[in-house]
């Protein structure tokens, strides 16, 4: 860059706009972080101290600064539109705090991110109330998904970023994914120290799905749809919710795992049927399709699995259900990257980890061949910042690393913007009939 512009970092976390724009010349004059837990190490990893929730914030006392960056939450906007403009629609949002620091500080460069499906949030509400606001304010936009794994780093993660400049956008344009190849080995370590180890149960349970694929025959191609072992055998209707039925016509159906209802009072029924079959409305065509499917599976290999399906019965519902992510890779469990979640362990191939997530440490990726979860450091490695302190707990340090910015991917676009800048402000000193020869 030419010289030095001056940020904020809203919503910080582990400050990966911070790390993408410093790396560029930029100098941060105020952060804000609700997390306070987060606050210490953000003040190790940059010397700054963020500020607490940007709710309590006085704009007028953050300082002048050329890019506001903020990778803030969703909540649904208003859809009345009224005569107030941008302050009627976003009002009692977290973008309203945001618009309103862009009103009184008028920064040449936003950056905003957010989740992939943020365009279809509150049925695409929240993404349009955004651009109009930021178009009131006097800002040309532009917005796109990107993803770490686009530009070589192996973690899919599709997130929605949006660019707004002062007046026009000038020449910026996104940046183009190299699509060079990508692969886990890229971030793994050999013996990693704190390296979680994959529970036995869990290390069980797979072994029990390894003898699934094992029992299906070699011709047999894994489904591509989630396999729900529950509704191996059952045969309860789906055409219609459960709870209209009376026991006695319940009783001539079979439940999970192919058990007979018959004899049973309601209550045990309901027991013995899988929670996903006891909705207050039917199931979606979709849905019906799907688990007809699974029952298809189970009848096409009854012989084969029969005595197979008594071995995953004692497994939370959660282990008993698959998702092959490989089509045709090969059918070993432990040569993949599997994700542990409440919709099934989900298998998937080792060119590139699943997105880490806020959730819960226990759905951070398992490289099943060594039999644990990626380290905290191989996870920020995903996140492109190796370089960080940071915090010193464990499940603190994934909570982070799953609300974080790729810095990679920030620092490719902010790079981008800011040349854009640089070039709309030579155009206005030469003249563009100089600027085009």
């Amino acid at each position: 860059m030419s010289q030095a512009f001056r940020f904020i970092d809203l919503f910080s976390g582990l400050g990966g706009f911070h790390l993408a724009a410093s790396s560029l010349g930029g100098h941060c004059v105020f952060a804000s972080e609700i997390n306070e837990n987060l606050h210490g190490v953000y003040e190790q990893n940059y010397g700054v101290r963020p500020s607490g929730d940007l709710r309590l914030v006085d704009p007028s006392m953050i300082p002048d600064h050329d890019l506001l960056c903020a990778g803030f939450p969703c909540q649904p906007f208003s859809k009345a539109g009224g005569q107030k403009g941008w302050r009627d629609t976003v009002r009692g949002t977290l973008f309203f705090n945001i618009a309103q620091i862009i009103e009184l500080k008028s920064p040449k460069y936003v950056i905003l991110e957010n989740v992939a499906n943020f365009l279809k949030h509150d049925g695409g509400n929240t993404y349009r109330q955004v651009i109009q606001a930021l178009n009131e304010l006097g800002y040309e936009v532009a917005a796109s998904k990107l993803s770490p794994h686009q530009f070589g780093v192996p973690q899919h993660r599709e997130r929605m970023f949006i660019v707004a400049v002062r007046s026009s956008l000038g020449s910026f344009t996104w940046p183009k994914p190299t699509h060079e190849p990508t692969d886990i080995a890229q971030v793994l370590d050999d013996l990693p120290a704190a390296a979680k180890p994959i529970p036995p149960h869990v290390i069980e349970c797979l072994g029990v799905w390894q003898e699934f694929l094992d029992a299906l025959p070699g011709s047999f191609r894994i489904p591509y749809y989630p396999i729900w072992s529950m509704e191996f055998g059952a045969t309860y209707p789906l055409d219609r919710p459960l709870h209209k039925l009376k026991v006695k016509e319940l009783q001539q159906y079979k439940g999970s795992f192919g058990i007979s209802l018959s004899g049973m009072r309601r209550e045990e029924i309901y027991k013995n049927l899988p929670s996903h079959a006891l909705r207050e409305v039917g199931f979606p065509s979709w849905k019906v399709r799907f688990i007809e499917n699974n029952r298809r599976l189970f009848e096409e290999n009854r012989t084969a699995l029969e005595a197979w399906v008594e071995k995953i019965k004692g497994f939370h519902s959660s282990l008993q259900k698959l998702e092959w992510n490989n089509k045709d890779g090969e059918r070993s469990v432990w040569s993949h990257l599997i994700q542990a979640r409440a919709s099934g362990l989900r298998v998937k191939k080792t060119t590139c980890a699943p997105a880490l997530v806020a959730a819960s440490d226990s759905q951070i990726p398992i490289v099943a061949w060594k039999r644990r979860y990626l380290s905290v450091r191989e996870c920020s490695r995903l996140q492109s910042m190796e370089s960080l302190i940071m915090p010193e707990s464990v499940y603190d340090a994934y909570e982070a690393l799953g609300n974080a910015v790729n810095v990679h991917v920030v620092k490719l676009i902010m790079q981008n913007l800011l040349l854009s800048g640089e070039s709309v402000e030579l155009e206005k000193f030469y003249g563009s009939a100089v600027m085009s020869v």
